[in-house]
């Protein structure tokens, strides 16, 4: 459903995708563009395979916030839908590819950036493993309380409000 929005007007062509491929490798480090599509097929949806799904135009394995700047700047001019996800374990269809959309995978963006006692807030990048920042608030005495059963592999992104923190007690 939240998806529909996003969809472009008109299907994503040919020459659509071999322009916005080409925008994409000029202002991304080689390796964080995937576009064989036996690898972007397994980018396409969480686990709620149920849910409508597409394979997308692209994917873009993102090391830094300035790397999914790039990529919504680029699609944004190009009319082209951003999908992102962590680590693939939601059961909403969230992550699912739409049509001609780009996927920005946050995996790699993984850091712990601090943990702040008195204020009891984490400030992290969305690839963070929700067990690995529930360790680190550990260590500070404090308590990080979201315990999905996939806590082990599943990244804080998608159980986080739209800012980049995580409160912890």
């Amino acid at each position: 459903m939240g998806h529909q929005a996003c969809q472009p007007t008109e299907g994503a062509t040919v020459d659509g995708v071999s322009t916005l491929v080409e925008a994409l490798r000029q202002r991304l480090p080689a390796d964080r563009l995937i576009i064989d599509p036996d690898v972007t097929a397994t980018y396409a949806h969480d686990e709620a395979e149920w849910a409508p799904h597409v394979p997308p135009a692209a994917v873009v394995r993102a090391r830094s916030a300035e790397d999914v700047q790039q990529v919504v700047l680029i699609c944004l001019d190009a009319g082209v839908p951003v999908v992102t996800r962590g680590a693939g374990t939601g059961l909403s269809g969230g992550a699912n590819a739409v049509d001609g959309c780009v996927v920005v995978s946050l995996e790699a963006m993984d850091a712990i950036l601090r943990i702040d006692e008195l204020e009891r807030c984490a400030v992290v990048q969305p690839g963070v493993v929700n067990d690995h920042l529930r360790a680190a608030a550990a260590e500070k005495g404090l308590w990080y309380p979201p315990d999905p059963a996939s806590s082990p592999w599943s990244t804080i992104g998608a159980m986080s409000p739209p800012m980049p923190a995580a409160c912890v007690a």
